[in-house]
C-alpha cells in the first residue's frame, strides 16, 4: 500500500475504522480514476459472500451489512477524490458488553492489554477482531471492479480445512463433517487458500526499492487478514528442495504471449523481481485455528491471576472459507494501486488510452536497444 501523498500517481490509498460492535465501519480509498462507474449491486453482493462457508457463527444470521456511500461519488460515477463508505453493524453494545475476565492464548488480548496497562480487554478486541474485513471488503470490490476494466481477474478457492484437502466437489462433505466434529468438541479448525489472479499485463510493481515489489506487497496484504500464518508465491515453500534447472521458468516464443513470448510453465507465480511477468499470479495462504472456541484454552483471570480458561466469545468454529474472499479483496486493492501507478492518467479514460500502449501486440525486436530510443 503506497503511503506517498499524491496517490492517484503512486497508486492506491486506503484505511479503515471503527469496532466489531461499535456503531459502523468506515471506510476510506483514494487514488481511483475519475469518471469510473461502480456498480453497488455487486459491492453488496461481493460483502455477502464473506459470510459464506459452513461452520459460520451466530452473528452470519443477523449481521446485514448495509452500505451506505458517504462521498466521492456523483451520478453513479467516482469524481477522482476519496471515496468513503460506512458498514453499519447490526450489534452494537460495545458500551455495554461485558468484559472478558481471562484473555484467549492467540488473540490480541494479552498482548493489547500489556500495551496499555489494562485490563479492559474489549478495548483491544474490538478493532482487532476479524469485523475489520468487511470494511476491508467494501474497498476491495470497488477495486475488483476497476481491475475488471483491463480484464483482470481475481478468483479464490479453498484448498484443505482442518488437515482434509480438496475434494472433486467443491462443496466437500468432509469438511462439513470435519468442522462438525470440531464443534462438538468445542474446538475450531484452520486451513488453505489459494487466490489466483490472470490477466495482468507485465511490469506492475517495482524494484527500486524493497516495498515497491508486488510479490512483498501481496504477502504482506494476506498477512494482514486475523489468523493468516503463512504466505507463498508459486511453487513456494516446495522450491526450497527442487533445483534451479527445474525451477526456473523456460522463456520460449509464443505468438499469442506478450510482446511475442511465453513461458514453459509458472513455477515463480507470476511474479519475478517484483514485477508481474504476464503470467497467472497464483498465491497461497494458511489460516491457523481462529482463537476464541467453546472449550477454551489455558488463560488466567486478568484480576487474580489464577488459572483459568479463556473467555469464550460468540465466535466461528471455521473461518477458512470467508477468508478466502477476503484474500481476493486485499490482492485486488493491491493490484488496484500497482495499476494506478503503473498508468496513471487522472480518468479511467486515459488509463484506458495508456494501457493500449504498454506493447502487447508488439514483438521484443521491435524495441531500441538502450532507453535513449536508439536501436
Amino acid at each position: 500500500m503506497s503511503h506517498s501523498s499524491s496517490p492517484a500517481v503512486h497508486g492506491l490509498r486506503w484505511t479503515t475504522a471503527g469496532e466489531s460492535h461499535g456503531p459502523c465501519l468506515v471506510a476510506v480509498l483514494e487514488g481511483l480514476p475519475a469518471a469510473m462507474p461502480i456498480d453497488w449491486d455487486a459491492v453488496s453482493e461481493g460483502m455477502r459472500r464473506r459470510w459464506k462457508g459452513y461452520g459460520r457463527g451466530p452473528r452470519a444470521k443477523f449481521e446485514k451489512d448495509v452500505l451506505k456511500v458517504l462521498g466521492g461519488i456523483k451520478n453513479g460515477v467516482t469524481l477522482g477524490s476519496p471515496l468513503a463508505l460506512s458498514v453499519g453493524n447490526s450489534d452494537t453494545r460495545i458500551d455495554t458488553l461485558p468484559n472478558l475476565k481471562a484473555p484467549r492464548p492467540g488473540h490480541a488480548d494479552l498482548a493489547g492489554a500489556m500495551r496499555s496497562k489494562t485490563r479492559d480487554l474489549r478495548a483491544v478486541l474490538e478493532r482487532a477482531s476479524a469485523r475489520e474485513t468487511a470494511a476491508r471488503t467494501a474497498l476491495g470490490e470497488v477495486a475488483r471492479q476497476l481491475l475488471a476494466q483491463f480484464g483482470i481477474t481475481v478468483k479464490a478457492e479453498t484448498l484443505e480445512i482442518g488437515g482434509t484437502p480438496r475434494g472433486s466437489d467443491p462443496e466437500t462433505p468432509a469438511w462439513n463433517e470435519t468442522i462438525r466434529a470440531a464443534h462438538e468438541r468445542g474446538d475450531s479448525l484452520g486451513g488453505v487458500f489459494q487466490v489466483r489472479v490472470e490477466g495482468c499485463p507485465p511490469g506492475l510493481g517495482g524494484l527500486e526499492q524493497p516495498v515497491d515489489r508486488l510479490d512483498v506487497r501481496l504477502m504482506a496484504a494476506l498477512a494482514s487478514i486475523p489468523a493468516i500464518r503463512g504466505v507463498e508465491i508459486g511453487l513456494g515453500f516446495r522450491g526450497a528442495s527442487t533445483p534451479g534447472s527445474k525451477y526456473h521458468d523456460g522463456i520460449v516464443p509464443e505468438e499469442a504471449g506478450w510482446a511475442g513470448v511465453g513461458r514453459s510453465s509458472n513455477r515463480c507465480g507470476g511474479i519475478e523481481g517484483g514485477l508481474t511477468n504476464g503470467q497467472a499470479i497464483e498465491l497461497r495462504a494458511v489460516m491457523k485455528p481462529i482463537p476464541t472456541m467453546r472449550h477454551g484454552a489455558d488463560s488466567v483471570k486478568m484480576e487474580t491471576l489464577e488459572s483459568s480458561r479463556a473467555t469464550y466469545e460468540r465466535s466461528d468454529v471455521c473461518s477458512v472459507e470467508p477468508a478466502s474472499v477476503v484474500g481476493e479483496i486485499v490482492v485486488c486493492l493491491e493490484l488496484a494501486s500497482a495499476l494506478r501507478a503503473r498508468l496513471g492518467g487522472w480518468t479511467l479514460a486515459e488509463m484506458r488510452e495508456r494501457f493500449a500502449t504498454l506493447g502487447g501486440e508488439e514483438r521484443l525486436s521491435d524495441w531500441p536497444d538502450d532507453l535513449s530510443g536508439r536501436s
